[in-house]
């Protein structure tokens, strides 16, 4: 995604850089707008990071292929959050842009 000019800012506790990104503890630490919020964690952690782009007003989550939490979609649909869940960004961009 990067090479077709979309800039990922990682968020991962466990990181210090990826991507020649600094990375992020968490979503609440990051101090540039985003657009996306693109989630590969287990199902079961997703709600956290539904209540913090909820917090950050992000105006869309994406949760990769088998990730799915239905009840932290609808939460964020709720809060005026576009979701994509259980689908590859890099597949669909590709399918749609090339």
């Amino acid at each position: 995604m990067q090479s077709h000019g979309y800039r990922i800012i990682p968020v991962n506790p466990r990181i210090q850089e990826c991507l020649g990104e600094r990375a992020y503890a968490s979503l609440m630490d990051v101090r540039e707008k985003m657009d996306i919020v693109d989630i590969f964690r287990r199902s079961e952690f997703v709600e956290e990071v539904v209540d913090q782009a909820i917090q950050l007003k992000v105006p869309a989550l994406w949760m990769q292929e088998g990730v799915i939490n239905e009840k932290a979609a609808e939460r964020a649909r709720k809060a005026g959050i576009f979701v994509v869940m259980d689908r590859c960004i890099l597949k669909e961009h590709r399918a749609r842009l090339g």
